[in-house]
Formats: structure tokens, sequence, C-alpha cells
């Protein structure tokens, strides 16, 4: 007997998967089911969604462009910890889904339903996400997944529960799917069917936003970012809005074969997968966030930032973007990024984003006068002796206590 439910609010993308999940919503629970269909720069036109939710019979329907506060409030801040999951992935779905699970929560309050719902499969990293933001937002929710629960566990069985309930197919996605694609405005992420085997290389046409490094042009593209306290502002002068950026760095990336990764990963459920992932404009960004880091960012501050990236990476790749640690990091990194402003050069060539130029006339921590080759006033050199001297100190004392590294048959 399934719990009673009396409103839910599904994160509906139009798609086959949550088509059928709206339609098995109102049979299995007998509820009045709200969708929630979120624009984070997919790429896809939003009102076939629309449509089908009215053909459902769906009265509340939310189509809402959150393309700004995602890059804004989730991208931006993520990337000022240059945060990256097994030192290669950009993060670019993990980061999506805190700000769904939030909005799920917020149209809940807002139409007083007593449930949400998410398609994440019960093998994968999105069911955890989805629902510890759910949890963090409000502790008693009632969460649905529909994975969990029911027994269509086979495209052939989603395609019969689709035909026999009238729910549109496309042609395309008859029989067995060649691949599942999640995209928003940082990044595409293909798996699953031929790209399950770890030694295949993936065929050229999964990918959709980046040209072949092969086929992108002979000629470098040179470009200027200017960021302001840790988040770029600005490409080539023209002052833009976070989405815009990301969205103007995403065409040139693209057009220059950049930011292609293939990862075999290791999922917080326990399991390892594959997966194809497009990440131009990020990929830009990392290199130009680090570069501004190099001139304006203490030494100091700048390993540490390094040493707690990994485990910042981790909270969000395993769905901890609302835990009290994570926000910590937070603060601790934004603190750290109060004087990362300036500018830098870059050259996009054939897959390679390449730093060639970095300057910060109000912050920078460069000091020619101290690390030129030429004869110099402010650095004496002799004062080098008593910093290596105490540096060696305890080396000395362990040597004398019989601790030699020489090899007898050298002496």
């Amino acid at each position: 007997m399934a719990e009673k439910i009396k409103k839910v609010v599904l994160a509906y993308s139009g798609g086959l998967d949550t088509s059928i999940i709206l339609k098995w919503l109102k049979d299995t629970y007998d509820c009045e089911v709200v969708t929630f269909t979120a624009d984070l720069g997919q790429g896809e036109e939003l009102e076939p969604a629309r449509k089908k939710a009215e053909m459902f019979g769906v009265k509340e329907i939310f189509i809402e462009d959150l393309r700004e506060e995602f890059v804004r409030d989730y991208v931006f801040p993520m990337f000022r910890a240059n945060a990256l999951y097994e030192g290669v992935y950009l993060l670019g779905t993990a980061i999506a889904r805190p700000l769904i699970a939030k909005r799920q929560i917020e149209i809940a309050h807002a139409v007083g339903a007593d449930a949400v719902c998410h398609g994440a499969t019960g093998k994968g990293n999105d069911q955890v996400r989805f629902e510890l933001g759910y949890y963090a937002l409000d502790p008693d929710i009632k969460v649905i997944a529909p994975w969990r629960e029911w027994d269509l566990n086979s495209r052939t069985k989603l395609i019969d529960y689709a035909e026999k309930h009238q729910i549109p197919v496309e042609k395309d996605k008859r029989g067995e799917a060649p691949f599942s694609v999640d995209a928003n405005l940082l990044h595409t992420s293909s798996e699953g069917k031929l790209l399950e085997d770890p030694w295949d290389e993936s065929p050229e046409y999964v990918f959709n936003r980046t040209v072949s490094p092969e086929d992108a042009p002979d000629e470098p593209t040179y470009i200027e970012v200017e960021f302001k306290s840790g988040d770029a502002v600005a490409i080539d002068g023209v002052k833009m809005s976070p989405a815009t950026i990301l969205t103007k760095l995403n065409e040139l990336g693209g057009a220059n074969g950049i930011g292609r990764l293939d990862l075999l990963e290791n999922r917080f459920v326990g399991m390892k997968s594959r997966g194809i992932y497009e990440t131009p404009g990020g990929t830009i960004l990392l290199t130009a966030h680090r570069g501004i880091e190099s001139i304006t960012l203490d030494g100091g501050a700048m390993h540490l930032k390094d040493e707690l990236m990994p485990k910042y990476a981790e909270l969000i790749y395993n769905g901890f973007w609302f835990s009290p640690e994570r926000e910590m990091l937070q603060a601790l990194i934004d603190k750290s990024q109060e004087h990362v402003s300036g500018f830098v050069r870059l050259k996009l060539y054939k897959g390679g984003v390449h730093l060639v130029g970095r300057k910060s006339p109000e912050e920078s921590l460069y000091s020619m006068e101290h690390v030129t080759f030429e004869e110099d006033e402010v650095y004496d050199q002799r004062d080098a002796a008593g910093f290596i001297k105490l540096n060696a100190l305890r080396l000395r004392l362990l040597n004398k206590r019989g601790k030699t590294r020489i090899n007898p048959s050298y002496e």
C-alpha cells in the first residue's frame, strides 16, 4: 500500500522518463502532481515540457529560468575554490542538483505539497544529491524515488508502459538508447550503453558542445578575462553577467575543441562509472582563475586552498552542498578571494588553454625588484644562509644521531 500523498512536486524535464513518472505518480499515489522544470542552460526548448504537463492534466506548472542564479550562486563560488573531483572533473552535474532541490522545496512550501519527487536511478549519485538537499532544507518532507519503487527496470518496460498509457515516445527513443545525456550551462555529461566499456574510445558524435581538437582553427584565439574578488566579470573589456560570461566562454572553448574529458570515476554509492564530459567554458575559467590567483594570492593561502580543495570538491560531488562543513570551507575560500582581482590573457588552441599573461595593477604581490637577476637594493642574498641553516638544523641533528643516508659503498 503506497504511503498517502496529497500533492507532490516533480522535477520534470518533459522527457520519456519523467513523463512516465508523472503518470505513475498519479496511478500509484492518487495524488495531485505539480511539475517543476528548471532552465539551467541545457540548450533545450522548455515549452514542450509545459505542453506535455498540460496534456497530463497538470494544473500547476513551474518553468523557471535559473541560469543567472545557477552561475552566480553555485558555479562561481565553486570555481573560487578551483574545485576538481579526483583531480580532473569540474562537477558540472553535481553543482546543479542543490539548486534544483532548493527550488523544489520552495515550490512545495508555496503550493502546500507534502512530497517531492525526482527521476534519478537507484544506481547513481543524483538520488543522493537530490535527497540530501531536500532533507537539509525540509527534514520532514516526503521523498518519492520511482526508480527505487517501481518494476519498470528496463527500457523495454518503460516503452511498453508509455504506449499503454498513450505517453508520446519520440522515435529516436525506441529500443535501447545509445547513451544518456545530462546538460546545463556548465557542461554536458554522457554515459551508459555504448560508453560502458572503458577501453573503447568515445565516438565523435557523442560530443555536441565542442569541435574535435583536430578540426579546431589552425590559428590560436587570444582572450582577456577580468576578475573582481575571485569572479570573472568581463571578457575582452566587455562587462557581462555571470551566466553571459559562461555562455561566451562556452562558445570560445567549444570552437577551439576545449574541455573534453573521458573519466572513470568513483561514485559515492560505491561503484565506478565512466562519463564523457564537455566543459569548454569551465575549463577556460579554471585556468584563468588560477592565473589571477598566482599574482594576487599569498603563497601560504594558495597552498592551504590547494590542500582543502579535494575535500571541498568531494563534498559537492557527494551532495553535501548544504552541509555546515561545505559552508565553513566556503567562508574560508571567499575570504581568500578579497584581493583576487585583475586580468589574465589566454591563448586557446586546438583543445588547449594556455595562460600567457596576467596583471593586477592594484592587488599584485609580484615584485620584479625582488626576483630580478640584475642588481637590486631590496634583497640581501646573504640572508638566505641563516634561513637555510635554521631549516637544516633538525636534519643535521638527525645525522649526528646516526641516521645517515649515505651509502657506505660510496665512502
